[in-house]
């Protein structure tokens, strides 16, 4: 039997999304990026105006918010918050300035976490984040774990924002991912990791349908 849960962890920009939605669409499950829900949360606490250094507000934030999941693009997920569907306010300059702020609080990651496993009771389901392996989904039976280096990611995040008409630069996306990494990786909630049975794969080294492939192969052979 083909794995009920696969968790695909790793970096920013690192390709999870890419893989995970495509991986999903050949297995016929359903495909969520965590990320996209602490991007909507973020979106929702800079209209409420709280500020960002507020935790308690934010938890409070956090438990009173209603969050959903429907289809965008097939097996994609997005998430609904309070019923709203922003997905198309997600990669707004303010949000990407704030998310990793708000997603490093112990009682916001809690809140979301527990939204998360919620979608992940319904089985077949590809999820990607940063502690899907570890923290999320620990019980998935298959779990990934994406690297490459920060030069290769910030190319690609560079073309992803060219690509949806904003303006920057490599050297300043090179230096945000820099950013990022450094409190994904030390911060004291759910850092950035792999788990212990994680299979590695450098998305570097190989095309995106050579991992789809590589993926693919694990699970229908798990």
């Amino acid at each position: 039997m083909k794995p009920q849960l696969i968790a695909i962890d790793g970096p920013v920009a690192v390709g999870k999304s890419s893989v995970g939605s495509l991986l999903a669409r050949r297995l016929g499950y359903v495909f969520f990026d965590t990320g996209m829900m602490y991007r909507a949360f973020t979106w929702k606490v800079l209209e409420s105006g709280i500020s960002i250094e507020d935790e308690q507000r934010l938890c409070q934030l956090a438990n009173t918010t209603k969050f959903d999941f429907v289809p965008l693009q097939g097996c994609y997920l997005s998430p609904l918050i309070d019923d709203e569907d922003i997905s198309s306010k997600l990669f707004r300059p303010e949000v990407e300035e704030h998310v990793s702020l708000t997603s490093k609080i112990a009682g916001v990651r809690q809140t979301l976490i527990l939204e998360q496993r919620r979608l992940a009771q319904r089985g077949k389901v590809v999820m990607a984040g940063r502690d899907i392996g570890t923290v999320v989904l620990p019980w998935a039976e298959l779990k990934i774990f994406f690297t490459a280096s920060t030069e290769e990611r910030a190319r690609r995040r560079y073309k992803e924002l060219l690509e949806r008409g904003e303006n920057s630069s490599l050297g300043i996306v090179l230096a945000d991912l820099k950013k990022r990494d450094e409190m994904d990786i030390h911060r004291t909630i759910s850092p950035l990791k792999p788990a212990e049975d994680a299979i590695i794969i450098d998305t570097e080294k190989f095309s995106l349908e050579q991992v789809v492939d590589k993926i693919y192969t694990l699970a229908v052979n798990l």
